[in-house]
């Protein structure tokens, strides 16, 4: 159950209609998850700096259980995201972050209970 939230100072008007499946299709693939399990937000409009700089930028958060826990994985999700957003919104790789954080099951609160327990 990945959580994968972008946050950009691009306006909403810089996004396709269907850019949100788009980008929930491109990290279940990169996380090998099933893609109905993926939760993603996109905020746009946001005031950010980036390495002392306003021009656009994004930050994308990729929360996982158990794909997100090693460097070599991470590497690898790097790689195919850094690969969608530069595709997707036109940006040079040094204007994108991405920040891994790695989920304990029982951090995640689904159906009444938490994924321990599911």
């Amino acid at each position: 159950m990945p959580f994968i939230e972008l946050q950009t100072n691009l306006p909403a008007g810089a996004f396709s209609d269907d850019f949100v499946r788009k980008l929930s299709s491109s990290a279940a693939e990169a996380l090998g998850k099933p893609e109905d399990r993926m939760n993603v937000v996109v905020k746009p409009g946001l005031l950010m700096l980036m390495s002392g700089s306003s021009s656009p930028c994004v930050m994308l958060s990729v929360s996982a259980i158990a794909v997100t826990d090693t460097a070599d994985k991470n590497k690898e999700h790097s790689a195919k995201m850094f690969e969608f957003l530069t595709r997707q919104l036109g940006l040079t790789e040094d204007r994108i972050v991405v920040v891994f954080h790695e989920l304990q099951p029982h951090q995640v609160g689904k159906k009444g209970t938490v994924m321990s327990f599911l």
